[in-house]
């Protein structure tokens, strides 16, 4: 799945390991394990490449600076508004792909009309909590890095969210579910986008394969009487659609499950399109 909307965001190319992309003006040139084919040219010669980032042989990375570009800046997606910055681990505070299910989600919600509570765990920048918010949601958006959540306000601020759509917690994602239940809290739509490895505030482990059926099984738990959608995704290449949507069928309720394969479409050779992982998706309807 995904979406053609993108107007400020697009991949020119990818191969050799790595993808060619432009996020406004900006051109990014960062590794991408999935593509392991033939790049069809040098992807670090590309005339108007701002950084490229090089992994190094014991671990992690740095930015190379080729051509001058602001630390930060702004791109949109509809009447989304968000901040884009290199940072470690060659991420950019954005997952584009992610477009396809905030456009799934946020139809879901506008169908439905009010104020649903959504609860978005391992919320990182907000891409999908800002979108739900937009649309009228109440989000609970969870993360256990402060400076996510930092950067999850200044780009609600940007997509000129409701003031009261938001509320921002620094907290470990298994933790706050448990708090939550015993507090009474429901939510009529839950997504979680969790790492295939992470720490919590305090340090606490997180593995995917380990973690993952537990904290869907307690999560569940928080689905209202009436619930719109639980939605996961995941990046660790080991589980595949299926396995995703076998976890939503033995720990949710009865309803429709689907699972699907993000990508996104390169410009160059045509009729290419990169794997950015996959999504598990339970609705009451």
């Amino acid at each position: 799945m995904f979406t053609t909307e993108w107007t400020d965001y697009k991949i020119i190319a990818t191969g050799g390991g790595e993808k060619l992309e432009k996020w406004g003006s900006v051109i990014l040139l960062r590794p991408d394990p999935q593509a392991i084919w033939d790049a069809p040219f040098d992807l670090s010669k590309f005339d108007g490449l701002n950084a490229r980032y090089i992994r190094s042989d014991s671990g992690g990375g740095k930015w190379q600076i080729l051509k001058p570009f602001s630390s930060e800046w702004k791109i949109s997606y509809r009447n989304l508004s968000f901040l884009i910055k290199p940072m470690g681990f060659k991420h950019t505070g954005l997952f584009p792909e992610q477009a396809y299910n905030w456009d799934v989600m946020s139809s879901l919600v506008e169908n439905r009309g009010g104020r649903p509570k959504i609860l978005n765990l391992f919320g990182y920048t907000g891409g999908a909590s800002v979108a739900l918010a937009k649309v009228g949601a109440q989000v609970t958006h969870v993360d256990a890095a402060k400076n996510m959540v930092e950067r999850c306000k200044q780009n609600a601020a940007l997509s000129e969210c409701p003031s009261d759509g938001i509320r921002y917690i620094v907290d470990d994602c298994n933790k706050f579910v448990a708090r939550e239940i015993k507090r009474g809290n429901r939510y009529d739509g839950i997504l979680m986008d969790p790492p295939s490895y992470g720490r919590g505030p305090n340090g606490e482990m997180w593995k995917l394969e380990v973690g993952v059926c537990d904290l869907v099984k307690q999560a569940a738990r928080l689905l209202s009487d009436n619930p719109l959608f639980f939605l996961i995704n995941s990046y660790t290449t080991g589980l595949q659609p299926t396995v995703l949507e076998n976890i939503l069928k033995i720990y949710l309720p009865s309803g429709n499950v689907s699972a699907y394969e993000l990508t996104l479409p390169t410009e160059n050779p045509r009729g290419v399109f990169l794997p950015c992982g996959c999504t598990g998706l339970w609705t009451n309807q």
